[in-house]
């Protein structure tokens, strides 16, 4: 059978890649930004790419057309009001289009991604107001936490995973996570022969404080003097600081990928080389194939590679979707 589906807020088309490597056929791209919407037309000419603010677009035309929905809503921060539990509580953010589309698309199966975080957020009171919408629109919902390091992405990136079935279709549809990998995959499978491309180079005093960690090591290698004059008042907090001045090993994932690989103090840099990762290994660590080309100016390369979806974590997912529908 033919799988087919609808992808939201597909920015530079990892998930979507990943879902039409897997198999499913997609009718139309949502995107509101210009350059992810160069960056899918130049890709893919076929792709129905709509480049639009999503509230402007009527899904309705879609229903009973497609099987699947798909798509990582950028979450503003929303709290639970207390009241409904619905749509009220959401209104006026990206989410309650996710809601709508769903809603007026009524597909068999939907794939919502989001942050890790979202769980946690406001005592895990927004997350279930998302459930507690979807359940609403006839869905009975799944969750879990993926890391793409176990998935066959050289990156540390966990991203919450929300699978939706139709209510009277949840005897016939049973959707299993994708099996995690033993061990997580380190970047040297990643970047063998990566194609030469640019990179936004440290400034002067960057590349002299980074000059001095070695590979696996961040911001605690550093001379004493040199980290507090490099972290300023971060010297100081406690916790989660692992991520300043890390010059990412051969032998690990690198951490999550940002939107600036030279931003202040997330660093991300190249095991050998006192730089940062080119826009083709950026690529290459969300598993991007290196024919996959992205527009825009350096900069916001790099900002479509940071907020995509690992493509293979994604093509993984795909393939249960696809297996899940196969006698439906």
């Amino acid at each position: 059978m033919t799988v087919r589906g609808i992808e939201l807020f597909a920015g530079a088309g990892g998930l979507a890649l990943g879902l039409e490597k897997a198999g499913i056929e997609e009718l139309a791209f949502v995107e509101f930004d210009k350059y992810a919407c160069a960056t899918l037309r130049k890709n893919r000419p076929n792709w129905n790419v709509i480049e639009d603010d999503i509230k402007n677009v009527d899904f309705t035309e879609y229903k009973g057309k497609v099987e699947v929905v798909s798509g990582g809503a950028p979450c503003q921060a929303f709290s639970y009001a207390g009241k409904g539990l619905g749509f009220g509580d959401t209104r006026g953010t990206l989410f309650e289009q996710f809601a709508r589309a769903v809603n007026e698309i009524k597909p068999k199966i939907f794939l919502f991604e989001n942050v890790k975080g979202m769980l946690s957020h406001d005592k895990g009171r927004t997350f279930k107001t998302i459930k507690h919408v979807f359940e609403s629109l006839g869905y009975e919902i799944q969750y879990d936490i993926l890391n793409a390091a176990y998935y066959g992405v050289a990156q540390k990136r966990q991203r919450l995973i929300v699978i939706g079935i139709k209510n009277d279709l949840k005897s016939k549809i049973y959707f299993e996570y994708p099996e995690p990998e033993e061990k997580m995959m380190p970047l040297k499978n990643a970047l063998k022969n990566v194609p030469k491309s640019p990179y936004q180079p440290y400034s002067d005093n960057k590349k002299r404080v980074m000059e001095l960690v070695p590979a696996g090591g961040c911001w605690v290698d550093l001379p004493e003097e040199v980290a507090k004059d490099y972290m300023g008042k971060s010297y100081y907090s406690s916790g989660g600081r692992r991520g300043i001045a890390r010059r990412i090993s051969w032998d690990e994932p690198s951490l999550t990928l940002t939107t600036s690989p030279s931003q202040k103090q997330t660093e991300r840099c190249h095991p050998d080389e006192t730089r940062p990762f080119t826009v083709r290994e950026y690529a290459r660590i969300q598993s991007f194939p290196d024919e996959w080309s992205f527009e825009g100016s350096l900069s916001e390369q790099y900002k479509q590679i940071g907020n995509a979806v690992p493509v293979e974590l994604a093509r993984r997912l795909g393939v249960q979707i696809v297996k899940s529908l196969k006698n439906n």
